[in-house]
């Protein structure tokens, strides 16, 4: 069975590293190619699905899509320095630069100095700007016009586009030995979570009113069956659970089978045998049955719970809040904000900017918040707002707190 790797960097280099990982036996790539490596979360996002990993062509589209918490996959970038700084150095000399006078961004001071240590190399009029969360192509570019008139090393494009004409730039482009290398970390990460992710998901739901049921298993990739005692049989597997649940930290899908149930209770077991998915998904229902009317939990080996959903489903006319903020994790005055928000908009979709402008808190932030209300059931996804900039599409969500 192959594996589908997401090869993700600027247009010049996606083509390369993913020859290199195609040279591997069962390794088939998706080549996704940006204009700027801002457009790399929203890139992955799109593509989540059509992918088993995903490898970065650098750390930095890398870490922009981690922090932005779009990476669902195994991932890995593959590393600059060692071979691939080494190689920069020689086609630097080759052209007549003075190679222990340079101005190098993104690498550490330390995989720098290990690399030149290795030639044999001074360090002592080599400036580096290390990659930190905060750091953007602006602040580069800002950092190599600020020193010296030294050759510059970068691993942006974007940086090598805005500096080409004014300083010698070269930019850094993997070495085979590098992208070798990370594509066996990634290897190994993922075709484990594949083995993970085909674990056996068995839930045992007990519900008065089916309606809605096969959609739900639908959803999860499952198939729908009676049990006994009036109790439903969903089966599916890990991955699709793993995702339907945001991480198992809560569980949609019981807010709406709520609705139109005085009683909701799901157990869900997770084993490697459907005999063994079946006794932890008895013990989640049983403790589904003593947390209450409406609740869920999902039971692991070696004695782990998870509750997915314990607090009652309050009517949509007499929803109090410190209920609901008890369910998601939110404050009261948070929540106050955000229907005041929603109000303001008259209920329309609104973007995950207005939402953070609204609330004074970071776009990331409001993200989370957003996420942590879809999962209850008291926000919905309409689509996608293209923000007319480079920067990823701004999510839209109606709120129906």
């Amino acid at each position: 069975m192959g594996i589908v790797i997401g090869v993700v960097g600027p247009h010049d280099l996606v083509d390369d590293v993913a020859a290199v990982c195609e040279e591997q036996p069962g390794v088939s790539t998706l080549r996704l190619d940006y204009d700027h490596e801002s457009q790399a979360p929203a890139i992955v996002e799109a593509h989540a699905a059509a992918v088993e990993g995903w490898l970065f062509t650098g750390i930095v589209p890398y870490m922009l899509s981690r922090d932005a918490e779009a990476l669902t996959r195994p991932a890995a970038f593959v590393d600059y320095f060692g071979a691939t700084l080494l190689n920069a150095l020689v086609r630097l000399q080759h052209q007549g630069q003075e190679i222990t006078r340079l101005s190098i961004d993104t690498l550490s001071a330390a995989d720098v100095n290990a690399t030149f240590a290795e030639a044999g190399l001074p360090t002592g009029e080599v400036r580096t700007l290390p990659y930190r969360p905060e750091m953007t192509s602006k602040r580069a570019i800002a950092f190599h016009r600020k020193g010296p008139a030294h050759p510059v090393i970068t691993c942006l494009s974007s940086v090598h586009e805005a500096l080409r004409d004014e300083l010698h730039v070269l930019r850094l482009v993997p070495s085979v030995h590098s992208v070798r290398a990370a594509l066996r970390q990634l290897m190994l990460t993922a075709e484990g979570q594949v083995q993970e992710d085909a674990q056996i998901a068995l839930g045992l739901i007990e519900v008065a009113n089916e309606e809605g049921l096969l959609r739900e298993a639908t959803a999860l990739g499952g198939t729908l069956a009676a049990f006994r005692g009036g109790t439903h049989l969903l089966v599916t597997t890990r991955g699709p659970l793993h995702d339907a649940t945001g991480g198992f930290t809560g569980l949609p899908m019981l807010a709406r089978l709520a609705a139109e149930n005085d009683v909701v209770r799901v157990g869900f077991g997770l084993g490697r045998s459907a005999a063994e998915a079946e006794s932890l998904a008895r013990r989640a229902l049983a403790r589904a049955r003593r947390l209450g009317e409406v609740s869920a939990v999902l039971s692991l080996r070696v004695d782990t719970d998870i509750v997915l959903e314990s607090a009652p489903i309050v009517p949509a006319g007499d929803k109090n809040l410190s209920v609901i903020a008890r369910r998601v994790g939110l404050s009261v005055p948070t929540l106050e904000k955000l229907m005041e928000a929603r109000a303001a908009a008259g209920n329309e979709p609104l973007t995950t900017r207005e939402i953070a402008d609204r609330l004074a808190v970071q776009q990331r932030t409001a993200r989370r918040m957003l996420h942590r209300l879809e999962l209850a059931g008291l926000a919905e996804r309409t689509g996608n707002l293209t923000s007319g900039s480079s920067g990823r599409p701004l999510t839209l969500y109606r709120l129906t707190l």
